[in-house]
């Protein structure tokens, strides 16, 4: 039997090794963007309404005539193409994230996240992060089916698309969180998918406000999707963004950001 002796100092305690200690908040959040992206591109279902339809639409406009377009003198698929981004950002940041966040809330794996190192706000983090990685996928795709369509965008306004989808993806991710905070899991997944079929015909997104019935056109511009479509086309077809356009996004992404921080449930 090993004795102490009196006046024996006792060597410190070692240090923790590695996984016993969190790891930085930028790589927490890197995990965590990373498999919200994988969640998203792999789920079957998630994949058609993010990737899929976006380009069934695009080469449906584009190849058929089934829709009469007044095209202002720009070939078809440079006036389609614009929207169909819009399209794809809605889809991502609104639909795919309103379904997925209202589920995990529904099992408890935000509550459960929300304890970890992680925290809330990497949490949030994460998901915006994957959001924009999605759409990354998404516009890659896209443009390069649009592109081999015969495609010509105005490189002027590239830059600002790279806005513009920004602010439209902060505008459809609050939407998102605001609904999939406040509804039940089954009242988000119809809600949500509801609205972007109401978006799609009628919002403005993929045809200007101005070819919609009188009613809906005056609507459509006050919109966040006709915003988002009326700038995409701006800066695609012209290399300018619509002043206009730029404050209603404004407007819907502080509006819903404050109602969703103001709403959201965790559990």
């Amino acid at each position: 039997m090993t004795t102490t002796q009196p006046g024996t100092v006792h060597p410190a305690e070692p240090p923790a090794s590695g996984e016993d200690r969190a790891a930085p908040a930028w790589r927490r959040i890197a995990a965590q963007a990373s498999f919200e992206t994988r969640a998203i591109l792999r789920n079957g279902e998630q994949l058609l309404v993010t990737i899929v339809l976006p380009v069934l639409v695009l080469v449906g406009l584009v190849r058929t005539s089934f829709l009469d377009l007044d095209t202002q003198g720009w070939s078809r698929v440079d006036f389609v193409t614009p929207g169909v981004l819009a399209l794809a950002v809605m889809s991502t940041a609104f639909t795919s994230q309103a379904i997925a966040t209202a589920f995990d809330r529904r099992n408890g794996v935000l509550r459960l996240l929300a304890t970890t190192p992680l925290g809330r706000g990497g949490l949030l983090a994460g998901k915006v992060l994957g959001v924009l990685a999605v759409e990354v996928v998404q516009v890659v795709v896209i443009a390069g089916v649009a592109l081999a369509l015969g495609w010509r965008p105005a490189l002027a306004g590239l830059p600002a698309v790279v806005g513009v989808t920004l602010l439209g993806t902060a505008a459809f991710t609050a939407l998102a969180l605001l609904l999939a905070g406040t509804l039940r899991a089954e009242g988000v997944l119809a809600v949500a998918n509801l609205l972007l079929v109401l978006l799609l015909v009628g919002g403005g997104v993929l045809l200007p406000a101005g070819e919609l019935a009188a009613p809906l056109a005056h609507l459509a511009v006050l919109l966040p999707s006709g915003a988002l479509g009326e700038a995409m086309r701006g800066a695609l077809l012209e290399g300018t963004v619509p002043a206009f356009s730029v404050v209603v996004l404004l407007g819907w992404t502080a509006a819903l950001g404050w109602g969703a921080s103001k709403l959201f449930r965790w559990h």
